[in-house]
């Protein structure tokens, strides 16, 4: 019998940077490799990774990373990852395959082991066995995985939807998810983002017949949203788009690339002949597709709306379409934007978050793969901690006794042992790496916390000129501020600044011995300057000191 331990790295009481962990008898086998995006608050942060230090440590008894479709969320960290640890062995469909390659070209990472696999086709480790399922997700060729242990399958269902209208690359297997379920699983990890919604996602997760009004009533250009990652929502655009004769003009390198590169592999289905080029944007009847990227939302819209875009200028006849309803979090940016078309006198339609769906399982998709699957034990991953504990409700009611439904956060290890859940309270050190641009380091809190210093009190530079020899000051001390007061109106303090720091300077010179204490000016400028501007002006700018000798 085996000892099985399943904990997440990232995932859990959070949106994004999904990476959970099956370690059974030291043979190691993780599910994705996610980001997610920074916050406003973040100062700066492009997007978060989870630490993957256990994977440094434990590089020898990993398997494999196996992915479950082609979106950040479950994808975004194999770039940094694989930056590090190029030998890494990482398994993904078709599709998720052409979207890392495309990822790991940009970022110019080489990696040596990728192996590109097919839905039920399994594949062997020793006495384990992996087994990927078709789901149904809004990217084509999205699985489920099936690692079979002598104690019982252990399931990961990644992003999934029951949709019987979504066929080929859509397609979820249910016949092989019933036949998983009756041959005894262990453990089912579930995704639990829409387990507070009430029934199936299905047919919410469709916009067809919306798009066809959009296109019917307006005769006009139109300017739509499209995220680039959502491939099935591309092709409703598109298909709806082929019954007409408007051109389609594509915007943005990577939304073309993604397009052009779905058509050839037979993905989306399109005649390349009413795709347009830059001549056609303005066109009267033109359909203009920008990318809405996750990272900067709105952002190319944005660009559009102030003016700033090089090709293309809003007129009141056209129509904008966001084509995604805003996901939790982007409400209030959705807003904002709406409120900026407004002002433009120009049509907006924006999709209802509570009407329209994302592919993600509801209650009843959850309920039905309870059923499908029959776990023994239940770990609701993917999502905040509350969508994890109405998930947890959900199987409940579904009969699963409560001591067998497990919620953990973060690091926290889920010990199975001979196929029984134990009171082992093991933890794993988790963390995040935040990543600013295209470094491939962790800018630490630190790094962020010197920028929130900065951006709610400024910074003060005090600069001082010593004579090398003699130690006598030259010039100086000059006080340079940069957003912690107005100069023209700030000069008795600006004055005082001087005094304080030319008193510390004197003080810490040794004229006869000519010798000067650096760390001590540093230091106690830092100091007297901090308890001065406190006192007149209740902030705590940045202090920096630089003392120089000619």
């Amino acid at each position: 019998m085996s000892k099985i331990k399943i904990f997440s790295l990232g995932g859990l009481n959070e949106n994004g940077k999904n990476m959970y962990v099956v370690d059974v008898d030291n043979n190691i086998f993780i599910f994705d490799a996610g980001l997610k995006y920074a916050t406003d608050k973040m100062l700066g942060v492009d997007y978060i990774l989870p630490d993957y230090t256990y994977i440094k440590e434990n590089r020898k008894k990993i398997k494999g990373i196996f992915l479950t479709h082609g979106h950040d969320s479950n994808m975004g960290a194999m770039a940094d990852i694989l930056y590090e640890l190029p030998d890494l062995p990482v398994y993904a469909t078709k599709f998720t395959m052409e979207v890392l390659k495309e990822d790991l070209s940009e970022s110019g990472v080489i990696a040596t082991k990728l192996k590109e696999i097919r839905p039920h086709s399994k594949l062997t480790f020793g006495e384990l066995v992996i087994f990927p399922i078709s789901v149904t997700h809004s990217i084509p060729d999205a699985v489920c995985y099936v690692l079979y242990t002598k104690d019982g399958a252990i399931v990961y269902t990644g992003d999934f939807v029951f949709d019987p209208t979504m066929m080929g690359a859509y397609k979820t297997d249910i016949g092989k998810l019933a036949y998983v379920g009756k041959q005894g699983v262990l453990c089912l990890l579930s995704e639990s983002i829409y387990a507070e919604k009430e029934g199936h996602t299905s047919p919410n997760n469709r916009v067809s017949s919306f798009i066809r009004d959009i296109l019917h009533k307006s005769e006009n250009r139109i300017i739509a949203t499209i995220m680039t990652a959502h491939i099935y929502r591309v092709q409703e655009v598109l298909s709806e788009v082929a019954n007409t004769k408007r051109k389609v003009v594509i915007m943005g390198k990577n939304l073309q690339n993604i397009i052009n590169k779905s058509i050839e592999m037979g993905y989306i289905s399109f005649n390349k002949n009413q795709i347009g080029d830059l001549s056609n944007a303005n066109d009267k009847d033109v359909i203009i597709l920008i990318s809405d990227e996750k990272e900067k939302p709105y952002m190319n819209l944005e660009r559009i709306l102030k003016g700033f875009d090089k090709y293309i200028k809003l007129r009141e006849t056209d129509t904008i379409f966001i084509t995604e309803p805003p996901s939790e979090g982007l409400e209030k940016r959705t807003a904002l934007i709406m409120d900026e078309i407004a002002k433009k006198d120009v049509n907006a339609v924006c999709l209802n978050a509570k009407k329209h769906l994302l592919h993600h399982a509801s209650r009843e998709d959850l309920m039905l793969m309870i059923n499908l699957i029959n776990p023994k034990y239940y770990f609701p991953v993917k999502g905040e901690y509350r969508h994890q504990v109405m998930n947890a409700e959900i199987a409940e009611r579904l009969g699963i006794p409560k001591e067998n439904i497990i919620l953990k956060q973060n690091g926290d290890v889920a010990t199975f042992i001979d196929g029984k859940l134990t009171d082992d309270l093991e933890h794993i050190e988790t963390d995040e790496i935040l990543i600013d641009g295209k470094s491939q380091g962790d800018i630490g809190d630190l790094v962020l916390k010197d920028r929130e210093m900065l951006g709610e009190n400024g910074i003060v530079i005090v600069s001082c000129t010593l004579n090398k020899k003699t130690k006598d000051i030259l010039a100086g001390p000059e006080i340079l501020t940069r957003g912690f007061v107005y100069v023209k109106e700030s000069g008795d303090l600006l004055k005082e600044t001087q005094e304080i720091c030319l008193d510390v300077i004197k003080d810490s010179i040794d004229i006869e011995n000519k010798k000067v204490d650096y760390t001590k000016i540093k230091n106690d400028v830092r100091e007297r300057l901090g308890k001065y501007f406190y006192k007149e002006t209740e902030c705590k700018p940045m202090v920096i000191t630089v003392i120089q000798e000619v």
